[in-house]
């Protein structure tokens, strides 16, 4: 009776020193996932994404069909191109004008020259006034043509303008709008936003597209993060980028340790979540931290994790 009891009791001390929780907080991995998604409406062309591989930033991994916003673009080009059609050209008629006006100029310094000499002969009583007259009728008369070859010319001039300015007033739009499309066609390339690994896809080749479409899921897991919760009484010992150990399960008995730094702290308590176990287990209510761990390649995410602090 008396083995029976000293049995017990060992079991007892046993069963109590495997329940002892030798760890701080616990939680699994996560990482800052992102969901690249269409940013065009069309049939899938190509989609050079496997869930496993790796891609870096800014790299092309696909083309929806934007053929429509091509050929709307080239149709908004070649408007632009036919405003100069739409044009009206004045330089035959302005240099037909200004050679007259350079002929009547001719015309009245050939009569001034004669209106000098004519005077010259009156104030000599050599010649009638009368021919002096004339000469004098004929320059106001070539002054006057030449004031209105001037002002032709300068209708000429102000019409073209005028007539132009409205035509071309109608390229810069039309180049906006060159633009616009433009923009919608390189929204036809499905480029990847950061380097990482991909999680799953979505999407395939010869699927029809919508815009805000998800097209795969791509994380960074060369650093992920142990999403963990601690208790109220745990906080005021850790503050931001405090290194860690952080732990997880290694064979039947063993751990493998990282190290780790605090990237954030929840400013808000919440309730104890069920999956996660804390050193105080019957603390009420709880606060997340998410401590960033270099990856090895051993570390997956939605694995079990351990801090100590």
């Amino acid at each position: 009776m008396k083995n029976i009891f000293y049995l017990t009791l060992i079991t007892l001390f046993v069963s109590c020193d495997n329940n002892v929780v030798d760890f701080d907080a616990s939680g699994y991995f996560e990482a800052d996932e992102v969901i690249v998604s269409a940013e065009q409406n069309g049939k899938i062309l190509d989609l050079n994404v496997a869930e496993g591989q790796t891609l870096q930033a800014n790299q092309a991994v696909g083309q929806i069909d934007v053929e429509g916003q091509r050929l709307q673009k080239e149709q908004v080009l070649a408007s632009k191109s036919s405003l100069q059609d739409k044009t009206v050209s004045t330089t035959d008629q302005v240099k037909v004008a200004e050679k007259q006006l350079s002929a009547q100029q001719a015309q009245l310094n050939h009569l001034l020259q004669e209106q000098s000499r004519t005077q010259n002969l009156v104030d000599a009583d050599a010649a009638p006034r009368k021919n002096l007259d004339d000469i004098n009728a004929q320059i106001t008369q070539i002054r006057r043509q030449m004031a209105v070859t001037r002002e032709q010319i300068n209708v000429y001039k102000t019409q073209s303008e005028t007539q132009n300015k409205s035509v071309l007033s109608e390229e810069e739009p039309l180049e906006k709008n060159a633009e616009i499309i433009q923009y919608q066609i390189d929204k036809g390339t499905v480029v990847n936003p950061i380097a990482g690994t991909v999680l799953t896809t979505y999407a395939n080749e010869g699927e029809l597209a919508s815009m805000g479409k998800p097209l795969y899921k791509i994380a960074n897991l060369d650093n992920i993060y142990l999403k963990a919760y601690v208790s109220g009484d745990q906080l005021p010992n850790l503050k931001l980028n405090q290194e860690v150990t952080v732990r997880i399960d290694h064979g039947e008995d063993g751990y493998k340790n990282y190290k780790g730094f605090v990237q954030w702290i929840s400013s808000d308590a919440e309730f104890t979540p069920k999956t996660i176990q804390t050193k105080k287990e019957r603390a009420n209510l709880v606060y997340a931290i998410k401590v960033k761990v270099a990856n090895d390649g051993y570390l997956k995410l939605g694995m079990y994790g351990e801090v100590i602090l």
